[in-house]
């Protein structure tokens, strides 16, 4: 077939149809020569086409005809020379950086390495395979033309916000309302009965794992394993493949939309601080074919190596315009085009790092987010740390970003357990943090507190295991976190102790009740409200099975009583005034008491501190709380007044009227009484 080809233009980058033909503009700064490659559906027969021209380092060029469905990649021609950064190879098919959807899902193959295995020169040596019969190819796309109708963005006020964070295949994996084709795509995660389940919780927003499209490379491959929770990012803009039951962006729309009519938002982990090209023994598949330099950290002092801050191999250059370009392009598509609500940014102090690979509250990435007109209607949510130096940054992002605050999942885990002299850690994390945000004008929802995330023990598991049981990775235990502040109530693992499930029951409820009822804005794990387990393994990043599927279908009667408890503690979270947060409270409205009713003095904060209480007041009402971490029942003084239990998480209903006993491991609330 003869295509008309003409110079078409510099801008947008990607493939752009305009109704009668596509226009393709692709950025290198260092390449030669720029090849688009067009395949029929069967993704044979490859035509190989110049793009013509070059304007601001953009090579660019129009064919006539062409439509959207029309399948694509790129050959990307310059100097090879890894010792100086360049690592151009004709041979690898390459993904369009801005494609908006992919054939098939990225498995790694030894084809897309560009250079030759098992050669003693190692990637300094050059590969002639041809990569395209293993590359997913690029689609064109046409203009949105989903139909929207009127309905507007929930626009949930950042105060009342509750974040559900779950994974798209392990939530309706095992759902037994989706039907088995549709679980693990987004028409699944659409089923009404998942929404109503979204719904019964009062939740206000989905926070999805990744669902940009993902690779997955032989590490995993020869362990018969593979990348779960797709944070090896290739292509920003499209969405997994996998994840789409049939090859339709209306899909994940429709998905959105559906949560939308819920009034649900829809928050997307999104990970750009690295890309699945992995170290200079990784595959070349898109940015490091087209303009490795550019688009990468290099060492200094040997561009063959990458300045790695992610411990992924390699770590993506914001400092370059056209790198910090792509990431606000693909983020103003999410907002835009696919109507999603906010982002949770992994590994964030990666993206605002400067020349001299400093975090800088200023650098461009952070400023370029503030000023732009979309982003800054989004949630903004920011994973504050990295492994670089100097890269632990929680509290230190620009105002009116959310943080992920560790100190509160670390600080309540140790109180919950028992542990010593946490009493005035416990006090600072349950009212939004106050030491690391109430300064210029942050409040304490940007403090995003959670027990439990993806990344380490589920609920069910802090309260059962001692240490990781990781064994099923592969890696001889050596993975995943040692530090996990948990406390297995007695015996490893799983038992038929049932004094021992008893007090696994109460320390869980005790964390969730914790969680819920805290200042900030709570994350709650998927299938920690029904008390999911993933037998010990606190790093389940390649576990595409009962590891990291929710287990609806075994769902008991603890687990039951779990779920319960979230949508009693969700209830009393937006019935009273006493936890709106849209400040920090101080003198006396809040009040802090030891069980004989004295409030805590200076000293009492130092001491050995298991059991606490504190009275809030709002502008309509006041709760009291109490919190008792020892194993026994103790004798509690309630503050001048009458008051009501509203919640105690053992259910005994043991607290007699003005005075009576906190439970063993127990959480209760009370409501002032006029």
């Amino acid at each position: 077939m003869a295509y008309e080809v003409l110079g078409g233009l510099p801008y947008p980058l990607g493939a752009n149809f305009d109704g009668e033909g596509v226009n393709f503009a692709l950025f290198s700064a260092h390449a030669e020569r720029v090849q688009v490659c067009l395949f029929n559906r069967n993704e044979r027969g490859e035509v190989r086409i110049d793009l013509p021209k070059y304007t601001d380092e953009v090579f660019h060029g129009y064919i006539k005809g062409l439509k959207p469905g029309q399948l694509y990649g790129y050959r990307v021609y310059g100097p090879y020379e890894p010792e100086k950064g360049h690592r151009f190879n004709p041979y690898k098919l390459l993904i369009d950086p801005y494609a908006k959807m992919l054939t098939m899902p990225i498995i790694g193959h030894n084809s897309m390495l560009g250079y030759r295995v098992g050669d003693a020169r190692e990637d300094l040596s050059f590969s002639r395979l041809n990569s395209a019969p293993v590359v997913p190819k690029c689609v064109v796309c046409a203009d949105d033309d989903f139909d929207w109708g009127t309905l507007k963005k929930p626009k949930s006020p950042w105060d009342s916000e509750v974040i559900y964070e779950t994974h798209l295949k392990g939530f309706t994996a095992r759902h037994p309302d989706i039907d088995a084709e549709l679980r693990g795509t987004f028409a699944g995660m659409s089923t009404p009965k998942v929404i109503e389940y979204f719904k019964s919780l009062q939740i206000s927003a989905v926070e999805l794992l990744p669902i940009a499209a993902f690779m997955t490379d032989g590490f995993l491959l020869d362990k018969n394993l593979t990348n779960y929770w797709g944070y090896d990012p290739i292509a920003f803009m499209s969405p997994h493949a996998l994840y789409l039951s049939e090859r339709k962006l209306a899909e994940l729309k429709h998905m959105v939309r559906v949560f939308h009519e819920a009034g649900i938002e829809v928050i997307l982990d999104v990970v750009y601080n690295h890309s699945g090209e992995g170290n200079h023994m990784g595959h070349t598949l898109c940015y490091r074919g087209i303009d490795n330099s550019s688009y990468y950290r290099l060492n200094k002092e040997n561009p063959r190596y990458y300045d790695d801050t992610t411990g992924c191999g390699n770590s993506l250059n914001l400092g370059h315009p056209r790198t910090l370009q792509l990431v606000m392009d693909s983020l103003r598509y999410w907002a835009k085009v696919i109507r999603v609500d906010g982002f949770r940014f992994d590994l964030a102090t990666t993206l605002a790092r400067n020349s001299d690979n400093q975090y800088a509250i200023n650098s461009d990435f952070l400023t370029t987010v503030q000023q732009d007109p979309i982003l800054q209607r989004q949630k903004l949510i920011a994973e504050p740390w990295d492994l670089g130096v100097g890269g632990y940054q929680v509290g230190s992002f620009r105002p009116g970003w959310a943080e992920w605050n560790d100190k509160f999942r670390d600080t309540v885990r140790r109180f919950w357990t028992g542990a010593e002299n946490q009493a005035a850690d416990f006090k600072n994390r349950m009212t939004g943090s106050p030491d690391l945000y109430d300064k210029q004008g942050r409040k304490p929802w940007e403090s995003v507190n959670f027990i439990t995330a993806h990344d380490g023990f589920t609920l069910q598991d802090l309260v059962s295991y001692n240490q990781k049981h990781n064994d099923a990775n592969g890696e001889d235990n050596r993975d995943g976190s040692d530090t996990n502040y948990s406390w297995n109530s007695g015996v490893e693992g799983d038992t038929n102790n049932p004094i021992v499930s008893a007090l696994r029951e109460r320390r869980a409820r005790c964390l969730m009740a914790s969680l819920l009822l805290s200042f900030g804005t709570p994350m709650i794990l998927g299938g920690d409200e029904v008390l999911t387990t993933a037998f010990g393994n606190n790093n389940t990043y390649a576990q595409d099975n009962i590891y990291s599927w929710i287990n609806w279908p075994d769902v008991g009667v603890v687990g039951q009583r779990m779920y319960d408890l979230v949508c009693r503690l969700m209830q009393i979270r937006h019935q009273y005034t006493a936890l709106k947060q849209d400040d920090f409270r101080t003198g006396s409205d809040l009040i802090w008491y030891r069980p004989d009713g004295a409030p805590m003095e200076s000293g009492d904060w130092h001491s050995y501190v298991r059991a606490l209480s504190c009275r809030v007041q709002g502008e309509e009402d006041a709760l009291f709380f109490i919190f008792n971490a020892y194993d026994k029942p103790l004798p509690w003084r309630l503050p001048d007044g009458k008051w009501q239990l509203i919640l105690d998480t053992t259910d005994e209903a043991s607290f007699a009227r003005g005075k009576g006993f906190a439970p063993a491991w127990s959480v209760l609330v009370f409501k002032q009484k006029d």
